[in-house]
């Protein structure tokens, strides 16, 4: 089996959800080389601990926190956990057999069931075309849309499917593999205050890259969710639009619009981003206040980043 070492992202603020997170890794019938653990500068380090992690200071931020050289570590392979996941002690053994069973290059655990929401949630995420349900096409757990969401896989009934995106929470590839997309140059998905979409960018460029990506369904890991536990504020849930709205419309340039040069399928990008938006702006509309007032802000600042990516790029 090939040797891995653990990197968890945190602040250190996780309390028990990172203690359980621990002791789920030292629990592992495949144990690790090594736990590092990624702490945002200036945050205290947690009481919490099972005696082997190393801590390192590191700028504050999602994909701060995962655009690192990991130069700490010398395994093949990194698990990359969030400081809120519970692994069964199979849990990594499993994902390397999936790995090597399927071929893949990246495997991911499906921690965020989209195929158990109500009828009516499903209805409304396809019509929007935020999180499509599909129940046809059961070769892929989660496809990429030029509406800048995804597709998800209605009736997963295998352990594993091929993907071009995934949760982010827990994944397993190799160092080098996850050096070469380069997620450094996305740092622009940090200055608003929520990272979204920082998952589907980091995975899709690694799909773009060329990277045959996994979904299991079967290892057993979980998500927590420690931020879940937040109150919904009106004025967090306005942080939320804006900083949605204006990162997906970067990452939809970036990703999906730029790499494709037949006319025809660029016209159809353009078609689903102004379909997808228009239709949200209308929600926004109607409800009014803050809400709209922060999508309209992240479509405009959105647009804004876009216009200075193509004076660079003819520059």
């Amino acid at each position: 089996m090939p040797s891995y070492s653990v990197a968890i992202r945190t602040l250190g603020t996780a309390c028990a959800f990172y203690q359980r997170t621990l002791d789920s890794i030292v629990r592992q019938t495949l144990q690790p080389e090594a736990i590092v653990v990624y702490i945002a500068e200036g945050y205290a380090l947690p009481r919490e601990t099972v005696g082997r992690e190393k801590y390192v200071y590191v700028r504050k931020g999602m994909a701060a926190q995962r655009a690192l050289s990991y130069s700490e570590i010398d395994s093949e392979y990194i698990l990359f956990l969030d400081d809120d996941v519970e692994m069964p002690p199979d849990g990594v053994a499993t994902l390397f057999q999936e790995l090597e069973t399927y071929g893949g290059d990246v495997i991911a655990p499906a921690t965020f069931h989209n195929h158990d929401a109500t009828f009516r949630q499903k209805l409304i995420r396809t019509l929007t075309g935020r999180e499509v349900c599909r129940p046809w096409g059961h070769r892929w757990a989660f496809k990429v849309l030029p509406t800048a969401g995804f597709s998800y896989n209605n009736r997963p009934r295998r352990p594993v499917y091929r993907s071009e995106t995934n949760a982010g929470p827990c994944f397993l590839c190799r160092k080098r593999d996850f050096l070469a997309i380069r997620y450094e140059d996305e740092l622009w998905l940090d200055e608003v205050p929520y990272c979204i979409p920082d998952d589907m960018v980091m995975f899709y460029k690694m799909h773009l890259h060329g990277l045959r990506m996994l979904t299991s369904f079967d290892s057993g890991i979980v998500h927590a969710d420690a931020g879940s536990t937040l109150r919904q504020s009106d004025e967090r849930e306005a942080r939320l639009i804006y900083s949605e709205y204006r990162n997906k419309l970067i990452f939809w340039y970036k990703f999906i619009y730029k790499p494709v040069r037949n006319p025809f399928s660029r016209f159809w990008a353009v078609l689903a981003i102004a379909y997808a938006y228009g239709l949200q702006a209308l929600k926004y509309a109607l409800r009014g206040g803050d809400r709209y007032d922060a999508f309209r802000r992240g479509v405009r600042e959105g647009w804004q980043y876009v216009a200075r990516l193509r004076q660079t790029a003819n520059a």
